[in-house]
């Protein structure tokens, strides 16, 4: 609703033409939450604390984004530029700078260039140089989610790739090809939310398919060091200690892909494998179906598609997909447990705010 300036009051100009049909009862509390990509499990984590809280027995989460604009390329990314301080831009571009004299890469940024791509891919290179991971190793992550997206009809991508082809892709900063970026689109997804007591009063068909909050985490971020723990780890050791489970309890898994080094970086922030061995862990097949974490299954931000304000909903849509049983030829095996990460705008080489939830089926 930003790029219409519908900016301050966009859910409830969204809801008047259901109100009016009667689709919708009126004077329903309707507030609107903003957190750049994490804005979709922003609203969900504010509607599990509102059931918490006993204010309310059901909530619908809604995330929806309207991105693609393809007579007005420059409208359509400076809608990005939202996600970074904007007050002290050059702040930010400077501990790239610093990142880049470090791995012996300049960082450029600028004109028809995606900074938050430029970022990323900076922070690719920081991990090749401190780790020695490879850029093959970031395209078998991305050959991986492109796998999953195939099988996924709700993905953006309906297509595989295997490693080679994603590294013969177009550059679109180093290491990163097009194949390992998330594509611009548009897209909404919901979750309905309800206190357990409200629960028990629905039809036997919908509790059966009920899946339960066991952790919901926000964490917000701040200029860390390079090597000082991220803010998706701080956010996912709460959530285990939230829920009592460790990493090794997880079936599956959806982490924030913007890019596929993101599935390297988040394998180790969520402690699917040592800090440092990321690249080596997807190399192996540890988030494949038959792997130790099957990760981002839907396809990933890469393939299933990155509706900025949808994409945290989307991810728990999956998982919730999962454990059902109704993920078809992507579906995980007995998945009981499941993870969602999803980080939101930057602030110097961390999110600015991070999602985690840990989610299983109730039975």
């Amino acid at each position: 609703m930003h790029l219409f300036g519908q900016a301050s009051i966009r859910g409830q100009i969204c809801f008047v033409p259901l109100v009016r049909e009667g689709l919708f009862p009126g004077r329903v509390p309707i507030i609107n939450v903003e957190g750049a990509c994490a804005t979709g499990s922003m609203a969900a984590h504010c509607a599990w604390k509102d059931i918490l809280s006993g204010q309310n027995d059901v909530i619908l989460a809604l995330g929806v984004e309207k991105l693609f604009i393809p007579d007005d390329p420059a409208t359509m990314f400076k809608i990005f530029e939202a996600g970074i301080d904007n007050f002290t831009t050059e702040e930010t571009i400077d501990v790239y700078r610093q990142i880049g004299a470090l791995v012996g890469r300049e960082f450029k940024t600028g004109g028809n260039r995606s900074l938050f791509m430029d970022t990323y891919g900076m922070q690719a290179l920081y991990h090749m140089w401190k780790y020695g991971t490879t850029q093959r190793q970031i395209a078998c992550a991305a050959a991986f989610t492109h796998d999953y997206g195939a099988r996924n009809p709700k993905a953006q991508y309906k297509f595989s790739m295997d490693v080679d082809q994603v590294l013969q892709d177009r550059i679109v900063t180093y290491p990163l090809t097009r194949s390992m970026c998330s594509p611009i689109g548009d897209g909404a997804a919901a979750a309905v939310l309800c206190s357990g007591d409200y629960l028990k009063g629905l039809p036997p068909a919908v509790r059966d398919r009920a899946v339960k909050i066991r952790a919901s985490v926000m964490t917000g971020g701040k200029y860390k060091g390079l090597d000082e723990p991220g803010l998706s780890r701080v956010a996912a050791d709460k959530a285990y200690a939230m829920a009592g489970v460790a990493a090794s309890d997880i079936d599956v898994a959806e982490v924030h892909d913007a890019t596929s080094f993101s599935v390297i970086l988040q394998s180790e922030m969520m402690g699917f494998c040592p800090i440092g061995e990321g690249g080596r862990f997807v190399e192996s097949g540890g988030t494949t179906l038959d792997g130790s974490t099957p990760v981002n299954t839907s396809g990933g931000l890469v393939s299933k598609g990155h509706p900025v304000g949808a994409t945290g909903i989307s991810m728990l849509y999956e998982l919730a997909t999962q454990l059902r049983g109704e993920a078809g030829p992507r579906q995980v095996k007995d998945a009981k447990l499941a993870l969602q990460e999803n980080g939101g705008g930057v602030i110097g080489t961390e999110e600015a705010a991070c999602s985690v939830f840990i989610l299983e089926k109730d039975r």
